[in-house]
């Protein structure tokens, strides 16, 4: 580390908190539901193996230069990149990777919320009983309803608001370091539960065939780009919430087993809860698999409200979403309270009023998308769409494409040697490599089909050349 780089915060108590802290950050909604339907819809284990390699090829080397950068800076992003900039002579428009983090980390965390609001619903209808014996038409009027009424959204956003807003403003290691070191293991743990309660009670060799069954002829170009930016945005790269994680991390701490130790985890999460999901699916009637967000909403409840003890762990189900949520969460506006103290303009406490205020005002945007104003704001978007497609598909990419040629391209070898501490020449060349040259062309090509896609461009890219 920089001698120059103390830091005024706290650092993760140890390695594995840091570890769960950025594995609570990765996983989250997408691993839940998003996950184990892209890969049925995209030819199963085919479709894994492309995964896999973008993980290593993209998430891994860009998530090890931020995590890099975040330790050298001690520091919230924004002054990270301002101490980096000055220490390399780089022109000061570098600047603006510290601040497009912050403000993505915002805009997520407003419609994450409201999101995350009704997984807290359902878990209170399926304590209640309310689940019981449910039917497809049930189920879809049970949504409706919750989604028509902007009052109850607005309770479950701000409800959700507060508990992320009470860890944040807790600390590093009173807030932060507690909740992920609870929340991360009761996570695995439900997950596991659930695992097991659908082998016994569902068609686990279905499921399994879904989403392992080799099926290359389901795999097409818009199938790797799918896999791309899923690897890109699963680990939560460009937000600089893993940058500002990084700059807790321990002294001596290694960074590239650490990275693979989180991409690992996370993986397996989402692969886990495919296996909880889809055996529960496949064993009831009528259920499409490939619904997206229907399926954790509706085809879920109809499954749990049907099988025997269903809804016992229904409601460990949508406790596990909270939970998930949750620990993503905390971490989206960790960049913008770790800003506010940095200047000295605001205690945690106050910047988690200030910043959660306005996160929460942003969200109520989110809210009425879905029933008193859901009509388009900009183009063919509502405001939730336009704020989901704005960060994941324009926001994130771009931020990772530039922490990759920042890192890559200006950064000392020197201060990359030591920050790493890697032992082997090979290894560290490999990263290297892979990238100033690899990473970034890959993530230039997700960004720009994002472009092409919200400015309603048709292009050739270079996956349908190669398919």
């Amino acid at each position: 580390m920089n001698a120059n780089n103390k830091g005024v915060h706290e650092v993760w108590a140890s390695r594995w908190t840091f570890i769960l802290a950025a594995t609570g950050s990765a996983v989250g909604l997408g691993n839940i539901w998003k996950f184990p339907y892209i890969t049925g819809e995209n030819g199963g284990g085919a479709f894994v193996l492309v995964y896999l390699a973008c993980i290593l090829l993209i998430g891994i080397p860009v998530m090890i230069s931020e995590v890099v950068m975040g330790k050298w800076g001690r520091s919230s992003p924004v002054h990270t990149m301002h101490k980096l900039v000055d220490e390399v002579g780089a022109p000061k428009f570098w600047h603006g990777i510290g601040w497009l983090g912050v403000i993505a980390g915002v805009i997520i965390l407003s419609y994450y919320s409201v999101i995350a609001g009704w997984a807290l619903h359902y878990f209170g209808q399926a304590i209640s009983g309310n689940l019981q014996g449910i039917d497809g038409a049930g189920a879809n009027l049970l949504f409706e309803n919750l989604l028509a009424k902007p009052g109850m959204l607005v309770f479950y956003h701000s409800l959700f608001m507060l508990m992320t807003m009470a860890v944040v403003i807790a600390g590093v290691t009173r807030g932060l370091g507690r909740a992920v070191s609870v929340l991360m293991p009761v996570l695995l743990v439900l997950l596991v539960v659930l695992l097991i309660f659908s082998i016994r009670l569902g068609d686990f060799p279905a499921a399994f065939a879904y989403m392992f069954a080799f099926d290359f002829s389901a795999l097409t170009g818009e199938s790797i780009l799918v896999a791309m930016g899923h690897a890109f945005f699963t680990l939560s790269i460009g937000m600089g919430a893993i940058m500002v994680y990084g700059a807790y991390m321990p002294e001596h701490a290694p960074i590239g087993k650490t990275v693979l130790t989180v991409a690992a985890m996370d993986t397996g999460v989402a692969l886990l809860a495919g296996l909880a999901i889809f055996p529960l699916v496949f064993a009831s009637a009528d259920i499409e698999p490939a619904t997206g967000p229907g399926l954790l909403f509706v085809s879920l409840p109809i499954a749990f409200g049907n099988i025997p003890a269903g809804l016992l762990f229904g409601m460990l189900f949508f406790l596990l979403v909270t939970l998930a949520a949750w620990s993503s969460s905390i971490s989206l506006i960790e960049p913008a309270i770790s800003w506010l103290v940095e200047t000295g303009k605001g205690t945690r406490l106050q910047g988690g009023l200030v910043f959660g205020l306005l996160t929460w005002l942003l969200g109520l945007g989110t809210v009425f998308s879905f029933n008193l104003f859901s009509g388009p704001v900009i183009g063919n978007f509502n405001f939730f769409e336009l704020a989901d497609f704005l960060t994941s598909s324009v926001m994130l990419p771009l931020g990772g494409l530039l922490m990759a040629l920042f890192v890559g391209w200006l950064m000392n070898k020197t201060i990359l040697r030591s920050e790493l501490d890697m032992d082997r020449d090979r290894v560290f060349y490999l990263w290297y490599n892979c990238l100033r040259w690899v990473s970034p062309l890959l993530v230039l090509w997700v960004f720009l089909e994002g472009l092409a896609d919200i400015l309603g461009i048709r292009w050739l890219s270079l996956i349908e050349l190669l398919t």
